[in-house]
């Protein structure tokens, strides 16, 4: 039960970290906009990238978004450097699946993270680890 516990309250700090790194993102640019779009987020996270905090970092982020905006994002992160792109990713670390409009909701903050993830309207799979690591590369 304890476990259980502490995954949950992990889960939800993590899903905090994810909106708190969509927020960053469109706030610096268009993507805030009401008509924001989830390739609007992923451009908007390509000028937040901090190398620095990605040192010693290996991992695979996949997005698996449903809705007439959704689609398949991933991000490669190796030691410093990264590359982004739409598509599937091989052996990601994490995979976030979620509908389109929900992603930038959360991204733009209209939905609390929590709130979010006990609703299912996000999944998170994979390392919870690397996934919240994300935050820290892309503020």
């Amino acid at each position: 039960m304890r476990t259980q516990v502490k995954r949950k309250r992990s889960l939800f700090v993590l899903i905090g970290q994810v909106a708190a790194i969509c927020l960053c993102a469109t706030m610096a640019t268009a993507a805030n906009r009401a008509d924001s779009t989830p390739q609007d987020v992923f451009d908007a996270m390509r000028g937040s990238f901090q190398p620095a905090k990605a040192q010693g970092v290996h991992a695979r982020y996949q997005w698996d978004l449903s809705g007439p905006n959704g689609g398949q994002w991933w991000i490669d992160v190796e030691n410093g450097t990264y590359k982004m792109g739409k598509g599937k990713i091989s052996n990601p670390s994490v995979t976030f699946i979620a509908r389109d409009k929900d992603w930038v909701a959360i991204c733009r903050d209209q939905l609390s993270g929590t709130w979010a993830y006990v609703t299912g309207r996000l999944k998170v799979r994979g390392d919870q680890g690397i996934a919240r690591k994300l935050g820290e590369m892309f503020p």
